[in-house]
């Protein structure tokens, strides 16, 4: 139960978090101190084809640049992380850095395990990926951690870069696979609010609903703590007052950083051991089986499982409430709005979630690593398609 005497907090290998800073230098300054020589980038192909910015860091990396591999899609198929490993095992890479969204940034923390394991076919990455035993509990492999460090520029809002926690979706089943060992957090992460004027405005706001719901699912659950409740609540002070700003106003670098804070904060108390509930294990299952993007999931789900978690845990949703404002109002009413306000889609039918999948999404969620850890106990598929049934 949250404020218990006793507790266990996790740190993550992260050594450093450079913000407000231009990205090329920063960057620059961080292969100084790691002493690197053969830096390979994996970037959004999107900011590398219609902008100048990877052009940029390649240019001020100089002779430490050995590659830079683009071809990075969406909840990143196993086939691109066995592609963007090659890459990097041909140029010898002694550090990879992401620079993109959440895709991205999945990717580049896997690469230098599949190097460390000499992993060349997606079938290959089979043991070395979570699973979930028969009492839902996470089942980790142990491996021997990687050689190379990773360094994430974020240009998204969706937080993997602070995570050793890593997803990869399987070509064969569309179940998004997760990979995590204490080194995979990247060694520095660069928060640049300027480099994120080019990201979407869709991806920008969506992926900002999916650190807020970190912040919502902590707050509701009865495994966290007075340390993670308070990083949770200046999380969703942030980010409620910069989503809306940088909405109103594409331009306004201090709104992005206070964004990029807020992800930041959100992010600790998962890393901490904060177990996420069911708006966020159904996510993963939609993104690797309906293809829908990482922040959209959490704009569909996150208010319909916080109405089903409501007769379970209303007392640890207050803060919620007050976070926004209206004590008096149903968290699932106010995070609604919000999420509506920012011009977010609200329905898994909005998202083109077709209703001959809900079978198999519920069945899948009971494989994901927090299919059952929802405050309001989740037994079954049945629990999982009565929130379904909410969200169509």
């Amino acid at each position: 139960m949250t404020g218990s005497a006793a507790g266990l907090v996790v740190m993550t290998s992260t050594e450093r978090i450079r913000f407000g800073e231009g990205a090329a230098a920063a960057l620059a300054a961080e292969v100084e101190m790691l002493g690197a020589r053969r830096v390979v980038l994996i970037a959004s192909k999107s900011l590398a084809d219609r902008t100048d910015e990877i052009a940029k860091i390649e240019a001020t990396l100089g002779a430490s640049h050995a590659a830079t591999f683009t071809g990075v899609e969406p909840h990143v198929p196993r086939d691109n992380v066995i592609a963007a490993t090659a890459v990097a095992r041909e140029a010898r890479a002694d550090l990879i850095v992401s620079i993109g969204g959440g895709s991205v940034t999945d990717c580049a923390k896997i690469v230098p395990v599949m190097l460390k394991h000499n992993v060349s076919t997606a079938e290959g990455m089979d043991p070395y990926h979570i699973t979930v035993d028969d009492a839902g509990a996470m089942v980790v492999p142990a491996f021997a951690p990687q050689d190379i460090r990773t360094i994430c520029i974020p240009t998204t809002l969706s937080g993997g870069d602070f995570n050793p926690l890593s997803g990869a979706t399987d070509p064969v089943s569309k179940h998004k696979q997760a990979y995590l060992e204490r080194m995979m957090a990247p060694v520095a992460v660069i928060l640049d609010p300027a480099l994120t004027v080019h990201t979407p405005e869709w991806l920008w706001l969506s992926t900002g609903v999916r650190a807020l719901d970190h912040a919502i699912e902590t707050l509701q659950s009865f495994q966290s703590n007075d340390f993670c409740d308070g990083l949770a609540k200046s999380a969703l002070d942030l980010l409620i007052a910069g989503l809306p700003r940088v909405k109103a106003d594409p331009g306004d670098l201090e709104a992005r950083l206070k964004c990029q804070i807020g992800v930041w904060q959100s992010m600790l108390p998962i890393i901490a051991g904060v177990p996420m509930g069911a708006s966020h294990s159904i996510g993963h299952v939609l993104g690797g089986l309906c293809d829908v993007p990482h922040g959209h999931t959490s704009c569909v789900m996150s208010p319909f499982v916080l109405r089903w978690n409501e007769p379970a845990n209303a007392e640890r949703q207050a803060p919620i409430r007050a976070a926004f404002g209206k004590p008096d109002v149903p968290a699932a009413d106010l995070v609604d709005r919000f999420i509506s306000d920012l011009g977010m889609p609200r329905s898994l039918a909005a998202v083109g979630v077709p209703s001959d999948k809900m079978s198999q999404i519920a069945e899948y969620t009971m494989d994901d690593i927090w299919g059952k850890t929802n405050p309001r106990p989740i037994s079954g598929p049945a629990d999982v398609m009565e929130i379904l049934e909410l969200a169509k």
